[in-house]
């Protein structure tokens, strides 16, 4: 288990840095935290230190259920997942949700209960909980480093 500490909004991009280098060869990432929590916005800060260009828009994909970028570094492809809307495995069955998770892209999954079933073993489990001086505390469980 590994803690990273984001205290405001201009620290986001030190702690993307901070968790890629705990990133090892899992490509599966759960994102959970109440709603509000940052959960988009770290990943959006993610996405960036990945190489995803400034000019290419991230945001939540709540009502596209799934986004895709492309490094620009590493011509990679990202999956950002947001599972809010989808009501039960049947839904995510329909989206493909099973060639994502195979495809050997990294998938940054939010709201990832809905699926919990169907998770790869070596899933990276991320937590984000808003601390009360409204810091955020990220508790990364899983992956080699974590």
């Amino acid at each position: 288990m590994k803690e990273i500490i984001i205290r405001t909004p201009a620290d986001l991009p030190a702690a993307a840095e901070e968790f890629l280098a705990l990133m090892g060869d899992e490509t599966v990432y759960t994102f959970e935290g109440e709603m509000g929590a940052g959960k988009t916005t770290f990943i959006n800060a993610l996405a960036r230190a990945l190489g995803v260009s400034e000019e290419e828009a991230t945001s939540s994909p709540t009502f596209a259920i799934v986004n895709e970028y492309r490094s620009d570094t590493t011509a990679e492809l990202i999956y950002h997942f947001d599972l809010y809307r989808i009501e039960n495995l049947e839904q995510a069955f329909d989206i493909g949700i099973e060639d994502y998770l195979d495809s050997g892209a990294l998938c940054l999954i939010e709201w990832p209960d809905r699926i919990d079933d169907i998770l790869p073993d070596d899933t990276v489990r991320v937590n984000i909980e808003v601390l009360p001086d409204g810091s955020r505390k990220l508790t990364v469980n899983g992956g080699d480093n974590a």
